[in-house]
């Protein structure tokens, strides 16, 4: 059709530059974790963290993502890695693409919580300052599977529909080699756009802090994935009928929620500082005053923050604990 979506020739999907093979799938992973990493960096030091000190916790957050991402996929596609005369390295080949968010999220989440603690950043500090970053970097990465010709939905006749070469592996036996598929890379990448205007939103309306603000962003990934992952055509593990990452979706939501109310019941003061109580940073650029810290410190119970009783006593720097 007239107005269909092509896919990138083969040439797009990658390059050589002298001995090495870029592929764009692995651009575009890149290029969302770039530009996460910026926005969740802006966001902390807004709050009080010192200026990058996200780079300290990602340092750990981002390869445990990858490690997840892959291992996930790859556990919840067993017929596509382990079959009779399957290559066993093909497992951990992520250039072929096969990254899995749910898997990145655990294996993010561990890495974060180390890194974290490592910076003496408060785990859930981090997590709502990330919650925008989060579907940034998603919407960049899902591009990459346009670039890969993988992860399309059902076939339709909608004129923004995708085009697919019939010699792909995944095309559906029995269809007419013109057919046309949902774009779900797109669909994704404008639903996760969406979910940061409306985390930006709530969080000038509403005080998104204690994990508040991820709590968001679980909900509306979950809400949006459900939905994708149910007129998708790849072949998944299926559990009382449902496809994996469906389930995997509505735990998302319900964590969301969960998260939310209990932290909004364990909470009610406002978050004063990113950092656990004795590691506050007190560099020129930080936002957070003493008077502050005594004004709101019965309202967050063990984990209030007090002042320091003498000016000698400095909290530390998370520049001294930088790997």
């Amino acid at each position: 059709m007239p107005l269909s979506i092509p896919s990138p020739s083969p040439e797009w999907s990658s390059f050589t530059l002298g001995p090495f093979t870029i592929h764009a799938y692995a651009l575009c992973i890149l290029a969302g974790i770039i530009a996460a990493t910026v926005m969740t960096s802006r966001r902390l030091t807004q709050r009080g963290g010192e200026p990058g000190v996200v780079l300290d916790i990602i340092l750990w957050a981002v390869p445990l993502g990858i490690v997840g991402a892959r291992f996930y996929h790859v556990l919840t596609h067993p017929g596509d890695y382990f079959y009779e005369g399957a290559d066993p390295l093909e497992v951990f080949a992520i250039w072929n693409g096969g990254n899995a968010i749910f898997g990145a999220l655990l294996g993010g989440a561990v890495g974060a919580f180390i890194g974290c603690r490592m910076a003496g950043v408060r785990f859930w500090s981090f997590a709502d300052a990330l919650a925008p970053g989060m579907l940034v970097a998603q919407a960049l990465g899902r591009l990459g599977n346009w670039f890969n010709h993988e992860l399309f939905g059902l076939p339709t006749t909608l004129p923004w529909g995708l085009q697919i070469e019939s010699t792909n592996q995944a095309f559906p036996l029995g269809l007419p080699a013109d057919t046309l598929f949902h774009p779900m890379f797109l669909y994704e990448m404008i639903w996760n756009f969406l979910g940061v205007a409306v985390i930006l939103l709530l969080e000038r309306k509403l005080t998104l802090r204690w994990g508040k603000a991820f709590g968001v962003y679980l909900i509306w990934y979950g809400v949006g994935r459900s939905f994708f992952e149910s007129i998708r055509v790849d072949p998944s593990e299926i559990f009382l009928g449902i496809r994996t990452n469906i389930w995997a979706a509505f735990a998302a939501i319900l964590l969301g929620i969960i998260l939310i109310a209990v932290q909004t019941r364990r909470h009610t003061g406002v978050e004063v500082s990113p950092y656990v109580p004795g590691r506050e940073w007190k560099g020129s650029d930080a936002e957070v005053e003493s008077d502050e810290f005594d004004s709101d410190s019965e309202d967050h119970g063990d984990e209030a923050a007090t002042p320091a009783e003498s000016d000698d006593v400095a909290a530390t720097s998370t520049s001294n604990s930088r790997l």
